[in-house]
């Protein structure tokens, strides 16, 4: 007798190790950005709560990924969709405008200089998610 299992995205090495960098990303972000809110927030408080702005996608896209199921899939999307754009907006905004957000020192967010700070994964994480979750959606589907 064979037992017939759905395959789970999450189980696969790709999307083991995409939720693992989510889920560092969003203790970095999260903790980075409380720190500096509850430490010094009127030396940059825009930054700060774009930093939390992101830890927060970070942990709700990490959430949707281990979530099995449609609607777990288009909430992912929807959160990695919206990363990749504060990613490119504050990524070019910070480029442009030197400062907006310092680089290098407490005034930077996540999502400054399309994630320098943070080896480029900001800029890369929300592409292979995409990229993955394009891959899985079969998947997803047949989990709900």
């Amino acid at each position: 007798m064979t037992e017939t299992r759905t395959a789970r995205p999450k189980t696969s090495g790709a999307g083991r190790t995409l939720i693992v960098f989510y889920f560092i990303m969003t203790i970095a972000a999260l903790a980075r950005s409380i720190f500096e809110i509850v430490s010094h927030f009127s030396v940059a408080p825009l930054a700060y709560l774009l930093s939390l702005f992101a830890g927060i996608v970070y942990l709700i896209a990490t959430i949707a990924l281990v979530t099995p199921g449609r609607p777990a899939f288009r909430v992912a999307q929807i959160a990695i969709t919206i990363e990749l754009v504060g990613v490119l907006v504050v990524g070019a905004l910070s480029v442009v405008d030197l400062s907006l957000f310092p680089f290098s020192g407490d005034r930077s967010t996540v999502w400054a200089y399309f994630g320098l700070e943070y080896l480029l994964i900001p800029l890369a994480l929300p592409i292979l998610g995409l990229l993955f979750l394009r891959s899985q959606r079969a998947v997803f589907a047949k989990e709900a």
